[in-house]
């Protein structure tokens, strides 16, 4: 990994954004933070998930960067944990590892990241990773409720309901669903999904969208809602309170 950060500005918000670099490797750790300041970011360091704990209660910060394999606790179940919390699932998240496998990456984003980088990797793709990952998190906020087609979404609380009960959804059902209700009755290809929910930089196999489909359709079906994750065939997938090809 080179030291050398290229000059990128952070997103043009009213506050400088603080990230929370949670790395057990020092010399790691070091060089993402130096990288981070230089861009004009706020960085503030942990070497185990307990520091981290302990930051993220004196301060919420505006993403995390989490190391898979930390001495405590692994990066993953912080990961989850922080993802449980009420005070901080909405802080975004982008898992640092090592480990490449398309099992370990759909393991990081169904834990709750919202992005996952395979070391070593260059200060430039992980600023932009960053700043990605950031836009996307401020076109999110918005409003606190999302309503269409007869479900509720409360964005504070991250709770769905539909037909006056509560749609038990994973993370990754979550996001997506949220972008679905956002976009109505418009057709995304697999590849426009991976793009728009999870970020154009996150190498994963298509086919892993009708996985996360599958689930969608599942929780939703308890509500008797599931026909409104449709599929087009030969396009894609729609979220649409219309019938089937109407």
């Amino acid at each position: 990994m080179k030291l050398a950060a290229p000059e990128q500005k952070v997103p043009e918000v009213s506050k400088v954004r603080q990230i929370l670099v949670v790395e057990d490797e020092q010399p790691i750790r070091e060089m993402v933070a130096y990288a981070l300041r230089r861009a004009g970011f706020e960085v503030s360091e942990a070497g185990t998930s307990q520091e981290a704990k302990v930051k993220l209660a004196d301060q919420r910060p505006d993403l995390m960067l989490v190391d898979w394999m930390l001495p405590d606790m692994s990066g993953l179940e912080l990961t989850r944990q922080v993802k449980r919390d009420p005070q901080t699932r909405d802080v975004p998240i982008i898992m640092l590892t090592a480990r490449a496998a398309e099992g370990d990456k759909v393991a990081g984003l169904d834990g709750g990241a919202d992005d996952y980088m395979t070391k070593p990797f260059s200060p430039r793709e992980l600023l932009s990773r960053i700043n990605a990952v950031l836009r996307r998190s401020v076109v999110a906020e918005g409003g606190d409720t999302l309503q269409q087609a007869g479900l509720t979404m409360d964005r504070a609380s991250h709770r769905v309901r539909g037909d006056n009960r509560e749609v038990s959804l994973g993370p990754t059902e979550y996001r997506m669903l949220e972008f679905f209700m956002q976009n109505p009755e418009r057709v995304y290809s697999r590849s426009q999904l991976l793009d728009r929910i999870w970020g154009g930089n996150v190498y994963i196999e298509e086919r892993t969208i009708d996985v996360h489909i599958r689930r969608l359709r599942k929780a939703l079906e308890e509500v008797r809602m599931d026909h409104l994750i449709q599929t087009v065939r030969g396009s894609g997938y729609r979220f649409s309170a219309r019938e089937q090809g109407g």
